[in-house]
């Protein structure tokens, strides 16, 4: 009896959803930034769910990864845990939608460019507006001057994503050229 096309993508989606959960807690700072800014590859396994299936299903990933990792770590942090979500929604859609569209490496690379380019400015504003008083609030901190936020924001933040951004670019290139064969014939059994 062969498992219905729904039920393996569920089982799909949920490895890579757990995997992507175990790269979340590899994750690691870099020397020259705030400590609490940690660069993971969590964000891999969705771009491939994205690629086999859907933006959608690179969503979906995204979301329980970073449901499994609130369980899991018993992180009092829902707002950083939002913010990961969203950051790496913001990457997974720019480069799935190319990739979607055009099918080429040449689409896959325009792609990683164009989502780190959408994270890291996005996030920027995000954290200048909603994350950086959110999490003000949260934590029962004064409030922070706009000079503060600006500051946070243009020294930490911003390079932060780009540089998260440009480190996935380097380690999901030679990743996809190997997986490509894989993630085609997983999309063409997938589209019948």
């Amino acid at each position: 009896m062969k498992p219905s096309s729904k039920l393996v993508k569920l089982v799909i989606i949920s490895l890579l959803s757990t995997l992507s959960m175990i790269l979340m807690l590899l994750d690691f700072p870099l020397p020259f930034l705030p400590n609490y800014l940690k660069v993971d590859f969590s964000d891999i396994p969705a771009i491939i769910a994205a690629f086999v299936f859907s933006p959608i299903a690179g969503v979906l990933v995204e979301g329980l990864k970073n449901a499994l990792y609130f369980l899991y770590s018993g992180s009092g942090d829902p707002i950083g845990v939002l913010a990961n979500f969203i950051a790496g929604s913001m990457f997974v859609m720019p480069v799935a939608l190319l990739y979607h569209k055009f099918k080429t490496v040449k689409s896959v690379m325009s792609g990683l460019i164009t989502s780190t380019i959408v994270m890291a400015f996005g996030m920027s504003v995000l954290n200048y507006f909603v994350i950086l008083p959110a999490y003000s609030w949260f934590m029962g901190w004064e409030t922070m001057s706009p000079t503060v936020k600006l500051t946070t924001v243009m020294a930490g933040i911003l390079p932060f994503n780009m540089i998260k951004g440009v480190l996935i670019t380097i380690l999901f290139i030679p990743l996809f050229m190997n997986l490509k064969p894989w993630i085609e014939q997983k999309r063409f059994s997938f589209s019948k």
